[in-house]
């Protein structure tokens, strides 16, 4: 099944739709729970579901011989790449937390999906790797877009739309170094290492910032469990999967719907209306987003 060309792409689909929704989950489970309380408790319950599949294909790999070296490499890739990633991982999603109870859950969406237009500069900065110049014109029909989402009629980003600009910018951290060590561990151990790692750092900043409380808790396990089980255990190890089976451009542009099913998922569920500005950015940001993502037919060499 893993062969067929639109298998990748369905499950990267699937997981636009996931993520998508869950800014509905996490903006209505402000209402009873603090940000980092529900940021820990959706963590470890990711961490819980995911280790069982992940020991269990450990204890099966045991089973089959496997060089010293080989497996030496196998494990410290998992580890570096998975407590990498969790810190990524967990620091983005305290920032977004922390933003969405501040803005709706449609414009928070499209807010983090900043990641894909990110990546890019992060990439020349980093590793000089030269965009096109069809990237450069998207980043900059990006910061256009951006301004008529977040800017106020005083000229300033409210502090919701800030933070989540960090969580876009964590996100894609967490992007870049995904892909470094995707195509060499097993996603599904690497994703339980991920969690693991971002379940420590979020519950450890929540016993020092709040107060956690098992009824907080129990008063949001609704959201809690979405963004636990299905966002984050399901949705990221799809990523992971998807990501794997499917051409790089292509799985930028399926994951990039996810801020067009979060304010679908806003509008049906929470209600949530965009002003017309709002509305203009959005689109001019999507588009961008699009635009960043379409490669340049190569010149052929004579």
């Amino acid at each position: 099944m893993k062969n067929n060309k639109f298998f990748g792409p369905a499950i990267l689909l699937l997981t636009a739709v996931i993520w998508g929704s869950a800014f509905v989950a996490q903006r209505s489970g402000m209402d009873s729970i603090e940000p980092l309380t529900f940021t820990a408790a959706r963590m470890i319950l990711a961490a819980v579901v995911l280790a069982i599949p992940a020991i269990g294909m450990d204890l099966r790999k045991r089973q089959t011989p496997e060089p010293t070296e080989a497996k030496k490499k196998r494990i410290q890739y998992t580890l570096i790449g998975g407590v990498g990633c969790g810190a990524f991982l967990a620091t983005a999603t305290i920032f977004q937390q922390f933003g969405i109870v501040e803005t709706s859950a449609g414009k928070a969406g499209f807010i983090t999906a900043l990641y894909m237009l990110i990546v890019p500069v992060l990439s020349f900065l980093l590793f000089r790797k030269k965009g096109t110049w069809l990237v450069w014109t998207a980043v900059l029909v990006g910061v256009l877009g951006m301004y008529l989402l977040c800017m106020n009629e005083q000229f300033q980003m409210t502090r919701g739309d800030l933070l989540l600009c960090v969580c876009a910018l964590l996100f894609s951290g967490h992007i870049l170094f995904c892909d470094h060590f995707i195509g060499q561990v097993n996603p599904i151990q690497m994703s339980a290492v991920q969690f693991a790692t971002a379940s420590v750092i979020s519950t450890v900043a929540a016993f020092i910032a709040e107060q956690p409380s098992w009824a907080k808790i129990v008063s949001a396990a609704i959201p809690i469990l979405y963004c636990g089980l299905i966002s984050g255990g399901v949705g990221y190890t799809l990523q992971m999967v998807g990501q794997k089976h499917t051409d790089a451009t292509v799985a930028s542009l399926l994951m990039s719907l996810e801020s067009v099913f979060a304010v679908l998922a806003g509008a049906l569920i929470l209600h949530e209306r965009m002003t017309l500005r709002e509305i203009f950015g959005s689109i001019i940001l999507f588009a961008a987003i699009i635009l960043v993502q379409i490669p340049l037919p190569q010149k052929k060499k004579k």
